[in-house]
């Protein structure tokens, strides 16, 4: 079990899927000095991120051809994939403004570091491991959308949290919503978990236990303003890939025309 010291409980969704858990302990306040440098202070961690990718890729490359033949990965491969993916989650918890605390310099946290991931080592399906990069086409869309539409209006929700010293709950909701599907989409595609990404709006507060909540993110119950945010991200990151593309195929077009001029 990576990075667990939390104990599981049962997941969002089918009783007998266990889906990738994204634990973060929401701040009462952030420090606006460190809201206001958060990019800048995470720039060591950024160009730490390329390197270990680069790994990952090639990890990812030979896991892929490990659970053709075991029907699993072998459990070095497992434990740095899980490893790079906590430590990717952690910076990517901290520049999207859902904790404080700096993360730090280790592929496994402190036990009491506010953001946490947990992926369980299981068995795969040897034509879902084959077809993976087909398979996870629709979840890379949404996710992909999600994430373009948050980082679009990334200033608004900076400003808004500098200013507040906190960020509003609605906008906590859906952002730990983005960054948990993303979890859960890396970690399909990284073949750490056989279970699709699920649970995009939240869980369903009746499937968990009275009094056995873990963390704000665990269940991850939304409110009706944090759906409607989720929605506006998409709609956001639809419109924004929408325009790229356009502005792509004007400018080639361009070109194209230039060139037949000469």
């Amino acid at each position: 079990m990576a990075e667990g010291q939390w104990s599981p409980g049962r997941a969002a969704g089918d009783a007998g899927e266990f889906q990738p858990v994204l634990d973060i302990i929401e701040p009462t306040r952030q420090r606006r000095l460190t809201v206001l440098l958060r990019l800048l202070l995470l720039v060591p961690h950024f160009i730490v991120l390329v390197f270990l990718y680069i790994a990952a890729v090639v990890t990812v490359v030979v896991g892929w051809f490990a659970a053709l033949v075991l029907g699993r990965l072998p459990q070095p491969v497992f434990r740095f994939l899980s490893g790079y993916l906590g430590y990717h989650v952690r910076v990517s918890a901290s520049e999207m403004l859902l904790i404080d605390r700096y993360p730090p310099f280790a592929l496994t946290p402190p036990p009491d570091y506010p953001a946490r991931i947990e992926v369980r080592p299981t068995d795969l399906n040897r034509l879902a491991v084959l077809f993976r990069v087909f398979l996870m086409i629709p979840a890379a869309v949404v996710q992909g959308l999600a994430v373009t539409g948050w980082f679009a209006l990334s200033f608004v929700w900076w400003l808004v949290t500098l200013v507040l010293g906190r960020m509003p709950r609605p906008l906590f909701e859906a952002t730990a919503a983005v960054l948990r599907y993303q979890t859960r989409f890396y970690a399909y595609a990284m073949m750490l978990t056989p279970a699709y990404p699920k649970g995009f709006f939240g869980d369903d507060d009746l499937s968990v236990l009275t009094g056995h909540t873990r963390s704000a993110t665990r269940p991850l119950v939304m409110s009706g303003a944090g759906r409607a945010l989720l929605v506006v991200f998409l709609v956001v990151g639809l419109a924004v890939s929408i325009s790229s593309s356009v502005s792509g195929s004007w400018s080639d077009g361009s070109d194209g025309y230039r060139m037949s001029r000469r």
